[in-house]
C-alpha cells in the first residue's frame, strides 16, 4: 500500500486585533512575575551570603597573599601567625670576609602584626552603605583584595647586633714604627684601622625587610690605611748593622796605622732613623749621623797624615829664577768626605767592614813653580853670625843644623817654626857631641852649637823687619853670640841672642808680607850666613839697645863630682860671666811710615865658674 505523503496547504487563521491585546498582556505577565521570581531569588541569594559572611571575612580576600575567604576573625589570625613565618624563619647573614653572622628577622627587630590586618580584612565590604559594601564584596570575589601585614620595625635591635659584630671587626688604624734601645731594635707592626660603619649597613638591610626576603648583607667597612705600613726591611737592616763591631782598616796595611773598631753600642748612638710620610716612599730611612762620623774620623786622621813637602830651591841671582835641590813630595791625607760615605755605604749595605779613603796633598811649591809665582825676585836681606873659636863638633853641629833651613819657603801670612824643620838631634842624623847648657850648668851633649843656627835666624828676620813671634834668650851670655866679623865681642850685640830646645823651646816669626820667602843658609868654619829671597814691600828697620845694664857679678864657683875624671883631676866646664840686662828697641818702617814697633827685654843671670872632678879628690878650699 502506498503511503500518499503530499500535504495540503493549510489557510492561516486571520488573528483579530482583540486576540494580539491579550496575547501582549499575557507577554507582560509572564516577564514581570519572571523577574520579580528572579528578584526574590536574588535577594535570598544576597540574604544568605550576607548571612553566611555575617563573622567571616568575604571571599577574595587576603593578606599577605593569604586567602582568608570565609574565616573568622580568629580563624584568620590563627591562620596568619601559622603561615607569617618570615621573622622566625627568614635569615640575614652578615659577612667579614670569612665571618658570617646570621639572625631572623624578628631577632633584628623586625616583626609582622596580623590582627590589625585582619581587622582590615574583615573590614573590606562593610560599613560603607549597602550598595558601597555590595560593590567592595563584588570586587573581591571578582578581582580580590590583598592586604599587607602591619609591620614593627625595631631598628634598635638591629643597632645593638651591629655594634656586636662591631667589637669583633673594629680595629684602631696602628702606624708601623722602630725605635732603638741600646743595640735591640723594637719593631711596632703596622694595622690598617677598620670600623664598622653601622648607619650605612643597616641601609643595606631595608630592601629585605621590604620584600621579607633572606640574604647576605656584607658589613660595610671604614678603612684607614697608615702612612706607615711596613718597616720590617728597615728593622732587619739595623739589627744587622748593631748584630757586630764594624772595623775601619787603613787604606796602607803597612802603614802601622789602625785598624779602628767602633762597637755595636757606640753604632746604635750613631744610627738615625727618619721618618718620610711621602705618598709612595713612606717609610722609616735608616741613615748614620754624618757629623759624628766626621768628627770620629777627623780624630784619627793626624795619625795617618803624611805632610806634603815642599820642593827646597836656591835662587839663581843671574837669571833671576829658582832651582830645584830637593824635589816636592807629594803628602797623603785622609778623604773624609769619601771615607764617611764609603762606611755608610757598607754598613747600609750589611757589611761590618771598611776601608778608608786617601787623597793626595799637593804641596805649595811643585817642582815646576817659579820664581814669579811666588813673588820672588831678589835679595831682601842677608843676616850673619860668627863663631870664632869653636870647636870642630860645635861647627858641625852648626853645619847640620843650618842644612836643615837650606832651600825652605815660607808662605805669605805663614809662622815659621824652626822646630817644624829641625832634624832629629841624633849622631844618626850627623851631629856631634858638644858644649850644651842643661839646667844651671853647662855639659856635654849631642847637638851643642845650634842655638848659634837660632840666633842667626832671629837677627835675619829681626833686621829684615818681620814681626818676632817666639823667642827665648840663653840663661846667661855666650860670648859665641856677640862676636863680630872680626872676632871680637861687641856688646850691642848682647840681647840678639835666640836658642831653641825642641819641643819645649822654639823660635818663630811671621811672614807678614805679601810674597813667599825663600830661605838660603851659608855655613862655614867660622861665620853662618842666612839669606831671605822674596820682594821689597818697601820696609826698612832702625834699631836701638840700652847695651849691658844692672850689671851683676857671677857667684861663687861650683865644683861637681865626676865618675869619668880619676881621682885628683879637676876639669873646668864653665866659665864665670856677669849678669846683666839688655833691652832692644826696633822701629819698622814702611815706604817711609812706621809699620810697627817692639821691644825685646832680655834677662842674663850671673854664672859662676864650674869645674868637675874626680872621685876621691882633695878640693880644698878652692
Amino acid at each position: 500500500m502506498i503511503e500518499d505523503t503530499t500535504q495540503i496547504p493549510v489557510a492561516p487563521v486571520p488573528t483579530t486585533p482583540a486576540k494580539r491585546t491579550y496575547m501582549k498582556r499575557q507577554f507582560g505577565f509572564v516577564f514581570i512575575f519572571g523577574f520579580l521570581l528572579a528578584l526574590a531569588a536574588l535577594f535570598l541569594t544576597v540574604i544568605s551570603f550576607e548571612a553566611k559572611h555575617e563573622n567571616a571575612i568575604y571571599p577574595g580576600v587576603s593578606v599577605n597573599g593569604i586567602d582568608l575567604s570565609g574565616l573568622t576573625v580568629g580563624q584568620a589570625v590563627v591562620k596568619l601567625n601559622g603561615s607569617l613565618t618570615y621573622p622566625k624563619q627568614g635569615q640575614i647573614i652578615f659577612t667579614d670576609g670569612d665571618f658570617r653572622w646570621a639572625f631572623n628577622p624578628g631577632q633584628l627587630g623586625y616583626t609582622l602584626e596580623p590582627i590589625s590586618a585582619v581587622e582590615q580584612a574583615y573590614q573590606v565590604g562593610r560599613g560603607q552603605g549597602l550598595m558601597a559594601d555590595l560593590s567592595g564584596q563584588f570586587l573581591a570575589m571578582r578581582s580580590g583584595v590583598n592586604i599587607d601585614p602591619s609591620v614593627v620595625y625595631d631598628q634598635r635591635e638591629a643597632y645593638a647586633i651591629l655594634q656586636e659584630i662591631a667589637r669583633q671587626i673594629d680595629k684602631p688604624m696602628i702606624e708601623a714604627a722602630i725605635s732603638l734601645e741600646g743595640t735591640e731594635v723594637k719593631v711596632t707592626a703596622g694595622q690598617v684601622g677598620r670600623k664598622v660603619d653601622i648607619p650605612a649597613t643597616l641601609k643595606k638591610l631595608e630592601p629585605f625587610f621590604l620584600t621579607q626576603t633572606s640574604g647576605t648583607i656584607p658589613v660595610v667597612i671604614e678603612e684607614t690605611t697608615p702612612v706607615i705600613m711596613d718597616v720590617q726591611a728597615t728593622a732587619d737592616l739595623a739589627k744587622s748593622i748593631l748584630s757586630q763591631d764594624f772595623t775601619i782598616q787603613p787604606a796602607d796595611q803597612a802603614s802601622g796605622a789602625g785598624p779602628w773598631v767602633i762597637k755595636a753600642e757606640d753604632l746604635a748612638s750613631l744610627l738615625q732613623l727618619e721618618r718620610n710620610t711621602e705618598a709612595g716612599t713612606a717609610g722609616y730611612h735608616l741613615s748614620l749621623n754624618r757629623q759624628s762620623l766626621l768628627n770620629y774620623l777627623g780624630s784619627i786622621a793626624p795619625s795617618l797624615r803624611v805632610e806634603p813637602v815642599n820642593a827646597r830651591m836656591i835662587f839663581n841671582d843671574e837669571r833671576r829664577e829658582i832651582e830645584v835641590i830637593q824635589n816636592a813630595v807629594i803628602g797623603k791625607g785622609l778623604d773624609l768626605e769619601r771615607s764617611v760615605d764609603q762606611i755608610i755605604e757598607q754598613l747600609q749595605a750589611g757589611q761590618h767592614e771598611a776601608t778608608l779613603i786617601m787623597q793626595d796633598i799637593e804641596p805649595a811649591v811643585k817642582d815646576d813653580t817659579t820664581a814669579a809665582s811666588l813673588g820672588i825676585t831678589e835679595l831682601i836681606y842677608e843676616g850673619h853670625s860668627y863663631y870664632y873659636g869653636s870647636s870642630a863638633d860645635r861647627i858641625q853641629n852648626i853645619r847640620t843644623s843650618a842644612a836643615s833651613f837650606h832651600g825652605v819657603f815660607v808662605a805669605p801670612g805663614e809662622v815659621f817654626s824652626m822646630a817644624k824643620y829641625l832634624t832629629d838631634i841624633s849622631l844618626e842624623n850627623g851631629y856631634a857631641e858638644a858644649v850644651i847648657i842643661v839646667g844651671d850648668q853647662s855639659v856635654q851633649g849631642i847637638g851643642g852649637g845650634i842655638c848659634q843656627v837660632s840666633t842667626t835666624l832671629f837677627r835675619t828676620a829681626f833686621f829684615a823687619g818681620f814681626p818676632i813671634v817666639e823667642r827665648h834668650p840663653h840663661a846667661y851670655r855666650v860670648s859665641y853670640y856677640e862676636l863680630n866679623a872680626n872676632g871680637w865681642v861687641d856688646t850691642n850685640l848682647a840681647g840678639l841672642d835666640a836658642t831653641v830646645y825642641v819641643p819645649i823651646v822654639d823660635f818663630k816669626f811671621l811672614n807678614d808680607s805679601p810674597y813667599w820667602i825663600l830661605m838660603e843658609t851659608y855655613a862655614t868654619d867660622n861665620s853662618l850666613t842666612w839669606k831671605f829671597y822674596s820682594t821689597s814691600d818697601g820696609r826698612s828697620v832702625e834699631w836701638s839697645t840700652t847695651g849691658v845694664t844692672n850689671v851683676t857679678p857671677p857667684p861663687e864657683p861650683v865644683y861637681r863630682e865626676d865618675p869619668t875624671l880619676p881621682t885628683g883631676e879637676i876639669k873646668q866646664v864653665d866659665w864665670a860671666v856677669n849678669g846683666a840686662t839688655v833691652s832692644v828697641h826696633r822701629i819698622v818702617y814702611k815706604d817711609g811710615s812706621v809699620y810697627f814697633t817692639d821691644d825685646i827685654h832680655t834677662t842674663y843671670v850671673p854664672w859662676p865658674d864650674g869645674y868637675n872632678y874626680g872621685p876621691g879628690t882633695d878640693i880644698g878650699d878652692r
